[in-house]
């Protein structure tokens, strides 16, 4: 349920609305707009009378909601939410933000001299996985700790914030203290469990990666999952879902874009790497991506993809991916936003 207040309302009078409402067991969360104060309830919203709430005059409009996500949604949040990253906005009509870095971080020196590579080819931010998801328990599993410690120096020499996966909770309190963007990988984004506690203990923007097999809806109430818990600095991210096309590692869903950005909020951007798997076809993906409209691409970066530990296939090397990001900045100039 959303109920907007008149412009100008007497505080006292929304004060008491507000506590009469909560008093019977339902959340409101205000949202604080240019024109009008939004309060979105919720909780248990069928015990709430309609006309006694429009009773106070207060209360412009009252709107039941019939979507189960309710923070995410546009109709609680009209205005684009902008998420700040250490000064780079995300979302809205800022400017599109490129995150760029190799898919695992191997060693100190190779992701120092990466991060200086993806800033110079115009990228704002580092990628780099510490923690490593594998299908097998025989792969490089990433560095962890010494891993991240190794972003926070190429954060330190280059001035990109950096982002990275994180995996469980017991990984929380050092994501806090050193991490910009904390990742929620696919295969964690139905871990409510873990869902809960990013929304609890960290207030730190939530890069949230859709599952293999995923609704656009069930991805939503992923994000409501975290925002319902504290923490409403979230972004969708678009990575591919399985399908049965098997030319392409996955199969880039590019229809979210405008409906995530319908029926949300909040900001989207898009993983081509992961959703092509192939380094030939990630400069097409992300043009597409952002014609479309999405407000960042994530992308996978290499100086020696024959070699990477992880993903090689799917990594561009500096040189291209600075073509790429010159090609992007043409598209996103025709639409009023820049790189």
């Amino acid at each position: 349920m959303i109920i907007t207040i008149k412009k100008n309302a007497d505080q006292r009078e929304v004060d008491t609305l507000i506590s009469s409402l909560e008093a019977k067991g339902v959340k409101a969360v205000e949202i604080k707009g240019s024109e009008f104060n939004v309060y979105g309830l919720t909780g248990d919203t069928s015990i709430i009378d309609e006309k006694s709430i429009k009773a106070y005059h207060c209360v412009e409009n009252v709107v039941r909601v019939a979507a189960k996500y309710k923070l995410a949604n546009r109709m609680f949040h009209p205005e684009d939410t902008v998420i700040d990253v250490n000064g780079i906005r995300i979302g809205g009509q800022e400017n599109i933000v490129v995150i760029g870095g190799p898919c695992a971080v191997e060693n100190h020196d190779m992701i120092v001299h990466l991060a200086q590579e993806v800033k110079d080819a115009g990228a704002k931010m580092l990628r780099g996985g510490a923690y490593k998801p594998r299908t097998s328990p025989y792969s490089f599993q990433g560095m962890r700790t010494e891993g991240i410690l190794a972003m926070v120096d190429a954060r330190e020499k280059s001035g990109l914030p950096i982002v990275t996966e994180l995996m469980g909770e017991a990984q929380i309190e050092e994501f806090e203290q050193y991490v910009d963007i904390i990742q929620i990988g696919a295969r964690n984004m139905q871990n409510f469990e873990l869902l809960k506690e990013v929304g609890k203990r960290t207030t730190k923007p939530i890069l949230l990666k859709r599952g293999f097999c995923n609704t656009i809806d069930e991805w939503i109430m992923s994000a409501e999952y975290i925002m319902a818990n504290g923490n409403p600095n979230v972004i969708f991210c678009e990575r591919g879902i399985r399908t049965f096309e098997t030319e392409t590692r996955n199969t880039l869903d590019l229809s979210v874009i405008p409906i995530i950005k319908e029926k949300t909020h909040l900001p989207i951007i898009i993983d081509p790497s992961h959703a092509t798997g192939d380094w030939k076809l990630v400069e097409s993906a992300s043009l597409a991506a952002i014609a479309a409209g999405a407000d960042g691409l994530i992308i996978e970066v290499h100086d020696n993809p024959e070699c990477a530990l992880s993903d090689g296939a799917q990594c561009l090397k500096p040189k291209k991916f600075k073509q790429l990001i010159d090609k992007a900045r043409q598209i996103a100039n025709v639409l009023g936003r820049d790189i």
